[in-house]
């Protein structure tokens, strides 16, 4: 039997069954102890997270007091740490082939009547313009693991087409990368290409489910998925972004293990994960969602984020077009710091319009375009931003969480998101939506509060609007 230890770089020591399952014993005997719901939250409102097991308990509690209280400090805490930024980002789809078997995904190598589709480095370019003309600055590049049809050098061709592209005013200034798990020297390459953060989900935690989940192809391998973050750490990448996929395993299970992992990397590299993701299954070609009998509910998710929110108070967390404009709404609200807009979920959609619905990964819940999006958030009071400075200026890993904590960060992330919003609104942005966005930009700007990069940002927005691009604090 495996023993718990933070430190270890194996699987089943740092993500243990046996832990979370005494850990979630621990929270629902203790889910209704007012007093220690309380204590949790005084302790969360310093600032510095919760443990695993105070997080699971405070998930636990279903007092109405105590959620409304959970939700109000989330919120808090992001505004806090995040303002009413909120970071933009679209998925961009390179190739849908895979020789996996995951049962929840329709790109599964089982799935014969699905067509085979991978962008040639054209059709990339192709599709790069088309997110450029709509205004993002931010991609995360998606493909099935194949080491024929989409291996790593196919991978960092695709990053460098990506970075080459300048279209009018349009520039994609920050790759992400959703890819399979992959070697030290295979990180290493990613890492020289220029990559911003290195995302990979968990799917489940639970290790009997999780081979059950993937019972073909690679990621079949539990240990060598979950270590994943370990070789891309130990091979120079900064920035990880984790995730479970809600709704194919016991939430509370994945939601210990996903917070046993932020701590295993903050204890083991100084440095917990760049982002959190907390997508839910949806409905795809050749999976029905009800299969999994795991469905998290709306308000059960909504706690899920806040929890989060004050348990990993500094790290970023995201919200896909899988949920519904209501549902991001209110996740937005108390914990959520980065949203995709105008996504595409099919390999080529964005050139298409994702006509071709034969190649679509999951349903899109949230179909608005992203100049409709930017309007919303702006019309919600929060500040679109574009922003990729901290990736480009070397801010990473713990020279940003440094940055974050000390509070230092608001003179960079406020002044870089009002001059990104301000390239929007002048490239991209209908008259209504620009209008508004030079008020909240206006409102914006009196409230930084170092007095010489206020300066200097105003010049900026001036330089913007007399047509250059790309400054950065």
């Amino acid at each position: 039997m495996a023993v718990y230890n933070s430190t270890s770089k194996k699987a089943e020591e740092f993500i243990n069954h046996e832990q979370i399952l005494k850990t979630l014993e621990y929270a629902g005997q203790h889910k209704d102890d007012l007093e220690m719901m309380e204590q949790i939250l005084e302790k969360g409102r310093k600032y510095q997270g919760l443990s695993y097991k105070e997080a699971a308990t405070l998930l636990e509690c279903e007092d109405p007091d105590i959620i409304q209280k959970t939700f109000a400090l989330g919120k808090e805490i992001k505004e806090h740490f995040y303002g009413n930024r909120i970071v933009m980002f679209a998925p961009l789809y390179l190739s849908n082939y895979c020789v996996n078997g995951c049962v929840y995904c329709p790109y599964h190598g089982q799935n014969k009547h699905i067509p085979r589709k991978k962008l040639t480095q054209q059709e990339i370019k192709e599709e790069v313009i088309a997110l450029q003309d709509m205004g993002h600055k931010r991609l995360a590049i998606e493909a099935g693991e194949d080491p024929y049809n989409n291996p790593i050098e196919y991978i960092l061709e695709s990053i460098k087409t990506i970075y080459s592209i300048k279209h009018k005013n349009g520039a994609i200034r920050r790759v992400n990368v959703n890819i399979a798990a992959t070697s030290v020297e295979e990180y290493k390459m990613l890492k020289d290409a220029g990559i911003g953060t290195y995302i990979l989900f968990q799917e489940t935690y639970n290790k009997k489910a999780y081979e059950a989940l993937h019972p073909s192809g690679p990621k079949s391998d539990y240990a060598y998925h979950t270590e994943a973050m370990d070789r891309a750490m130990e091979a120079g990448i900064d920035d990880v972004g984790c995730g479970v996929l809600f709704g194919l395993e016991n939430y509370k299970y994945d939601f210990v293990g996903m917070l046993m992992h932020a701590h295993h990397l903050e204890k083991t590299y100084g440095c917990g994960p760049h982002t959190i993701s907390v997508p839910r299954i949806r409905p795809a070609d050749d999976i029905d969602p009800d299969t999994f009998d795991n469905g998290v509910p709306d308000d059960v998710f909504k706690r899920i984020v806040a929890v989060l929110r004050i348990a990993v108070p500094y790290t970023g967390m995201i919200m896909s077009t899988r949920e519904s404009a209501k549902t991001r709404r209110e996740c937005l609200e108390i914990g959520i710091t980065q949203i995709s807009g105008g996504s595409r979920t099919s390999v080529g959609g964005y050139v298409e319009d994702e006509r071709d619905e034969d190649t679509v990964q999951f349903d899109v819940e949230d179909r608005r375009s992203l100049a409709e999006v930017v309007d919303w958030l702006i019309d919600l009071g929060y500040v679109p931003s574009f922003c990729t400075a901290c990736y480009r200026e070397g801010r990473t890993g713990d020279r940003f969480m440094s940055l974050l904590k000390s509070g230092q960060i608001a003179n960079c992330c406020q002044p870089n998101a009002l001059m990104t919003l301000k390239e929007f609104l002048m490239d991209y942005a209908g008259e209504e939506t620009h209008k508004k966005g030079d008020a909240i930009i206006a409102e914006r700007l009196a409230m930084i509060p170092n007095e010489k990069v206020r300066e200097v940002c105003s010049e900026h927005l001036k330089e913007i609007e007399a047509g250059n691009r790309d400054f950065r604090f």
